[in-house]
């Protein structure tokens, strides 16, 4: 029975080192998620979350909505927190600005979406 129990291969999880990851002490919070959400049609929309709480959401959802000539809102969602909402696809927009703002650096910030 020994024998047989040598043979079996050790089952690989491809997905241990991300949970391992989000288990961490605060290491997903530190990590500005831009998103990217399909509407109806042509229509998206843009979502930043992640973001310190200590910044005004509001003040910086100003700044983007007049950089970028789009409309947005801050929803606030039971999960996530504060989340930014920016009408179109404006992923790589907001991750400029927020890096030359100095509100995030480059590094923590993650891009989803297709």
């Amino acid at each position: 029975m020994s024998e047989l129990d040598a043979q079996i291969p050790t089952t690989f999880d491809p997905f241990a080192e991300a949970n391992a990851e989000d288990s961490g002490a605060g290491s997903s919070k530190e990590y500005v998620h831009i998103r990217i959400q399909q509407r109806n049609g042509r229509k998206s929309l843009t979502t930043v979350q992640g973001l310190k709480k200590e910044f005004s959401y509001n003040k910086i959802l100003k700044d983007l909505k007049k950089e970028f000539c789009c409309n947005g809102t801050v929803v606030q969602d039971p999960e996530q927190g504060q989340v930014i909402q920016l009408q179109g696809d404006q992923r790589k927009n907001v991750s400029t600005f927020l890096v030359q703002a100095g509100i995030v650096k480059k590094e923590h910030i993650k891009i989803h979406g297709f």
